[in-house]
């Protein structure tokens, strides 16, 4: 059974956009590229919200690609070959390797997947996230902090769930005062 995971950067009031939707205050140096890059090779799968996908469909761009640095260029080639499964309500297909539009029950395709994958499956988007975690479905909250206060913008912490009670599992600190925080959902 597969473990299902938020991982974000966010700012250390909690905010993965600012209030204008902006997140280059979150740009990786190439330490934190590669781990992220370790991370996603992990994956079974990746769940995104529309606006997540729409992000990431950078690393597929044709026209992009060729500028692409040989850490870029693996990061797109790990990310192209992972099964992603887009959720969206006014998304009609969804182009790009290995790329699904889901039409059925979001919980009940988490679980599922929880069931039958062999490694980690992703859940990333704000709204998606929010909703599996709603679910009871997210058993791994993966946070990169940066230490930035934002005051606003799109909350990396869905609302309205709790408690949820978490054990730290690992902690990891880089350059400049960022952190990465990795805690497990108690389950009783």
């Amino acid at each position: 059974m597969a473990r299902i995971i938020l991982s974000m950067s966010h700012s250390l009031d909690g905010y993965i956009t600012d209030a204008e939707g902006r997140f280059d205050w979150g740009a990786p140096d190439e330490e934190i590229f590669r781990a992220a890059l370790e991370e996603v090779r992990g994956l079974s799968a990746h769940f995104l919200g529309r606006r997540l996908y729409e992000t990431m469909r950078y690393w597929e761009d044709p026209e992009v690609e060729p500028t692409f640095e040989p850490l870029e260029r693996e990061f797109a080639e790990v990310w192209k070959a992972l099964p992603k499964i887009v959720v969206s309500s006014t998304l009609t297909h969804a182009p790009g390797q290995n790329t699904t539009l889901l039409r059925g029950d979001l919980t009940e395709e988490v679980a599922r997947l929880r069931d039958d994958a062999v490694a980690e499956v992703a859940v990333g988007g704000a709204s998606l996230a929010a909703a599996v975690a709603a679910a009871g479905l997210i058993d791994e909250y993966r946070s990169v902090v940066y230490p930035v206060l934002l005051g606003d913008g799109t909350p990396f912490y869905p609302r309205g769930i709790g408690p949820v009670a978490l054990e730290l599992v690992s902690t990891r600190r880089w350059a400049r005062g960022i952190q990465a925080l990795r805690y497990r959902v108690v389950r009783d």
